[in-house]
């Protein structure tokens, strides 16, 4: 298995294989606690202007995203994983736009065999389900800021899954006290903050979920996101638990 570290936009368009599309604060995120929350599948779309062309024509559908982090005119939910975890989202369909997270799934099928979204939030399930699967080619993509610019959550979270998968240890408990301290985290707190607070923490909880999220077409060809449960590892494709 060969790992290749990319980031960016840029990263996203070069990934090969199976790639694994790296979003912590916070789309990544925000499709975890959606899919936990009873979403039948998520539709990340490149723009706001196409998440709203769609639901123009499906009123059903609910939207969900960020420009500069804060929530479009006319969208359900911000970028946010407190908002998506408070709603009733049984059966119902997210469309979701954002930056950088959503923008790298799309970079990203027009280049890689298979495509796969990871946060903490379910880091050993995707690595489980990585491992399980034995690519000969793995793309980690850090989205990093809108995209264009390198953010340390993605980095240690891209990281963190590569140590998974080389039988590496990790130490998650020191990860959410120095990112509490980085320029990425001043959008949840004090007199910078700009969207919730209680965001933070979800997106720094370790394994709240045991199941992945795959990125595939729908028979109309629509980029959809769908949740899979975790694979059982066999012993010989065991998935170290992080330290």
């Amino acid at each position: 298995m060969r790992i290749k570290m990319l980031e960016l936009l840029s990263g996203a368009a070069q990934a090969t294989g199976t790639a694994v599309v790296i979003d912590v604060f916070r789309a990544c995120s925000v499709a975890c606690y959606a899919f936990a929350g009873g979403v039948a599948r998520i539709l990340p779309v490149d723009s706001v202007e196409e998440a709203l062309a769609l639901k123009a024509a499906h009123p059903e559908y609910l939207l969900a995203g960020e420009r500069q982090c804060l929530k479009p005119e006319g969208f359900d939910f911000g970028n946010s994983p407190s908002e998506v975890a408070a709603a009733d989202l049984a059966g119902r369909t997210l469309v979701h736009t954002t930056s950088a997270g959503t923008r790298g799934l799309v970079a990203a099928m027009g280049s890689a065999e298979r495509v796969l979204t990871c946060s903490f939030a379910n880091m050993s399930a995707t690595a489980a389900a990585l491992a399980a699967a034995a690519p000969a080619e793995i793309s980690i993509v850090a989205m990093g800021k809108a995209g264009l610019h390198s953010a340390p959550e993605d980095r240690m979270c891209a990281m963190f899954l590569a140590n998974l998968l080389q039988d590496v240890p990790n130490a998650f408990q020191v990860i959410p006290e120095f990112l509490r301290k980085t320029a990425s985290a001043e959008i949840f707190f004090g007199d910078t903050a700009i969207v919730p607070q209680a965001d933070f923490g979800l997106c720094l909880t370790l394994d709240a979920f045991d199941f992945f999220l795959e990125a595939t077409r729908d028979p109309k060809g629509r980029l959809t996101l769908l949740r899979h449960d975790a694979p059982t590892p066999s012993p010989q494709a065991a998935v170290s638990s992080p330290a």
